[in-house]
């Protein structure tokens, strides 16, 4: 990947599972109450859970874990810890060949954006260090006092979610010179992409492939 790219080429990556090892939402929450508040949090979050079972709506799911775990903490708070989280994890969570793909694209000239499906405000740190041009995830809503509110602002941005936000960011023809994602939530924005990179990642930190 050394030739040149035409100034608009855009790649696109999916967050976690994807360029992540893990859950990287999941793993914030645990990393900031605790195992122990952690561990009672999901417990009470077992209804939503087992209803999960029948409607598999995940963002149903993720709207009850933010209720549970940040609901009502400012989100100047969740900014300031998601960036503690980033750089004391980003070297335990990034898959070294997905870093070594975006870096390649990157090089080559392409706009590299990540889409996820996890909150923006997670996300945004890691974001940041990769050099992003651009973050595109679902949005924590605010309350008049700055608060969490426990829902969210717009859709869950998984499946159909992603391609319509891609529109809305760069325009109704956008088009994806290489798409990577790991799940059917991400089918939709590789089907709008000349290169469609699915579960093409297996690195893990600090190990081989």
């Amino acid at each position: 990947m050394n030739d040149p790219l035409d100034d608009k080429a855009l790649v696109a990556f999916d967050f976690d599972g994807t360029m992540t090892v893990r859950d990287s939402f999941t793993a914030f929450l645990a990393w900031r109450v605790g195992r122990a508040r952690y561990t009672l949090g999901v417990l009470k979050l077992t209804p939503a859970i087992l209803s999960y079972l029948g409607h598999r709506d995940r963002g149903r799911l993720k709207a009850a874990a933010v209720v549970q775990f940040l609901k009502g903490v400012p989100l100047e708070k969740v900014e300031a810890e998601a960036k503690v989280f980033a750089e004391t994890h980003a070297t335990r969570l990034l898959r070294p060949d997905a870093v070594a793909t975006w870096k390649r694209w990157r090089a080559r000239g392409a706009r590299a954006v990540i889409v996820t499906a996890s909150p923006e405000t997670i996300v945004a740190p890691f974001a940041r260090g990769l050099g992003a041009d651009a973050l595109i995830g679902t949005q924590l809503e605010v309350n008049t006092y700055g608060q969490v509110s426990g829902a969210f602002a717009g859709g869950n941005c998984r499946g159909p979610e992603k391609v319509r936000r891609l529109q809305e960011m760069f325009g109704e023809d956008v088009h994806l010179a290489a798409a990577y994602g790991d799940t059917d939530g991400d089918k939709e924005m590789l089907s709008i992409a000349d290169e469609k990179g699915y579960r093409v990642f297996i690195g893990k930190p600090g190990g081989r492939a």
